[in-house]
């Protein structure tokens, strides 16, 4: 029976949509949001009955299969993947309900399109096929660009555009890869193809593999310097089309890297540690992309765009993590996932709120809102605060986490972790430069059907109202308790990543490295990290 909860995950969204598309434009936003509320019961249900800690994939489903070239429909999740599906399945519904206001033109073919995005990058995570894996990977374009070419701003066919080309160019290169991998070992299944890619091929074959995994995984996330899709893709998107890229379709690109190209091109059974001086290469970018997008994000004056180049930037620390290839940076890393989709999410949220009411996004024609809506101020700072780090609150744990595993990895090191620590304290300068304009200070609004006017407008939009709380407070609660509580997801995750591992610590074992303080001194600052 458990089995099965993997397929009802990805049938319900993909059946609903399916309805949704015939029902009547006033019945399919109820509709959309049933669904994905009962996609939401079904991975709830799944974390309920899930055995953490360890390191095997769980509700494993064997379905048809393609022997002539080795792969199947195959379905599975480990403690990684859960989180990651888990918060899919919380900002969708959240999303979902943001746009009852918002989408009224063709809303039938919108929630349609909402609900196929779902299921989609609901497979990305469940797949055990490297082949499905690819397959869901590319479907999640399709919805999204509809998305924001037909109910985005201005510039709307032009980002989607620009969105579709840069994601779909670098995935061909993944494509190839994946089919090399998977003649070459016979099989698609991706933990048969890491063992094989880890013990039977060539250092110049897993280079070339690397490359080609980095290609698509690198735009999706996006790096420095492929990131200059994103902005304008977030600026255009709908509300909830930037909600669900910022929360879930960047995560893609992560999840691919810490899922494929970390155990194939990244660690070997042999000496530990592949490719160092690659490493340092995209370390290096990484670096790069976390100081750099700060401060463009430092300049803007649109405030979605600000909080997009402040995704380029947080997605570095992301990736850092990850390149540590030690315990403290992957689970930060995969903490970070889930804590920037749940923070940048609510940012979006918020500041489509605002153009609700008022119609701008400009820093220069809003100013102290607190004064007229302070509810919607409580949230503003505290998701600001949140995507900051500030101790107490989720972002902190991630970023203290990626930072400490770059300064104690082997092949970064100290000068990493000290550069991408700069990216932190820029951080909070634009963010708080943000919130000290649009929210503090004297009362400034646009006064609605006049152009290029701002005034006091006391008769104007107010505050927001009971859905807009509701919509708001469940992601107010998870940043507060990932903030202050983040054990138990740390620990969960604990058996898989040791699993990814394996070689790492096997190669240490015979080949004793020497050991700095900051090693010695990480033992007893992560306590998650051990062994349950």
């Amino acid at each position: 029976m458990e089995s099965v909860l993997p397929v009802w995950l990805l049938l319900i969204p993909a059946a609903g949509a399916l309805v949704g598309a015939l029902l009547p434009a006033a019945a399919s936003r109820f509709w959309a949001l049933l669904v994905s509320l009962a996609t939401l019961a079904v991975a709830v249900a799944m974390a309920c009955r899930f055995h953490y800690g360890g390191a095997l994939m769980q509700f494993n489903f064997d379905g048809f299969a393609l022997p002539q070239i080795g792969a199947s429909f195959s379905l599975g999740i480990d403690a990684i993947a859960l989180w990651l599906v888990l918060l899919t399945v919380l900002l969708t519904p959240l999303s979902v309900a943001a746009s009852f206001q918002s989408i009224q033109d063709r809303a039938r073919e919108y929630y349609a399109w909402m609900l196929l995005l779902l299921a989609a990058m609901l497979g990305v995570f469940v797949a055990r096929d490297l082949l499905l894996f690819y397959v869901f990977f590319e479907l999640t374009l399709i919805p999204m660009f509809f998305i924001i070419g037909v109910w985005g701003g201005p510039e709307r066919r032009y980002a989607a555009g620009k969105f579709f080309l840069f994601t779909f160019a670098g995935s061909i290169f993944t494509l190839a890869g994946a089919i090399y991998l998977g003649l070459h070992a016979g099989t698609f299944d991706i933990r048969q193809i890491i063992t094989f890619a880890q013990n039977d091929l060539t250092s110049t074959q897993r280079y070339w593999v690397l490359l080609a995994l980095l290609a698509g995984f690198a735009v999706k996330v996006p790096l420095f310097p492929v990131h200059t899709w994103l902005p304008l893709a977030h600026t255009e998107a709908p509300t909830a089309g930037s909600v669900i890229l910022a929360g879930v379709l960047l995560k893609l690109g992560t999840y691919g890297l810490l899922r494929l190209a970390v155990p194939i091109g990244m660690i070997e059974a042999a000496s530990g540690v592949a490719f160092p001086h690659a490493l340092r290469v995209i370390g290096i970018l990484c670096v790069v992309g976390v100081i750099y997008a700060a401060l463009v994000a430092w300049v803007q004056r649109d405030i979605k765009k600000l909080v997009a180049y402040s995704s380029v930037s947080h997605l570095g620390f992301c990736v850092l993590g990850l390149l540590a290839l030690n315990m403290h940076g992957i689970e930060g890393s995969v903490l970070y996932m889930v804590n920037h989709g749940l923070s940048t999410g609510a940012m979006f949220l918020v500041v489509g709120m605002i153009y609700d009411r008022y119609h701008t996004r400009e820093i220069d024609q809003l100013s102290g809102l607190a004064r007229k809506m302070p509810i919607l101020a409580f949230f503003f700072v505290l998701f600001s605060l949140s995507s900051i780090g500030l101790p107490g609150l989720n972002g902190f744990v991630s970023e203290f986490l990626t930072i400490l595993g770059a300064f104690t990895s082997e092949h970064l090191g100290v000068w990493f972790g000290a550069f991408a620590a700069v990216g932190v304290i820029l951080g909070a300068l634009y963010m708080l430069h943000m919130v000290a304009c649009v929210i503090f200070g004297p009362l400034k609004v646009p006064v609605l059907h006049e152009d290029n006017v701002t005034a006091v407008d006391e008769s104007g939009p107010g505050d927001i109202g009971g859905r807009e709380i509701g919509i708001l407070l469940p992601l107010a609660i998870a940043v507060v308790w990932l903030g202050v509580y983040p054990s138990p997801v740390l620990r969960s995750m604990n058996g898989a990543v040791r699993s990814m591992q394996q070689p790492l610590l096997s190669a240490k074992h015979t080949t004793p490295a020497p050991r700095t303080m900051f090693v010695r001194a990480s033992r007893h600052v992560h306590p998650a990290s051990e062994a349950p």
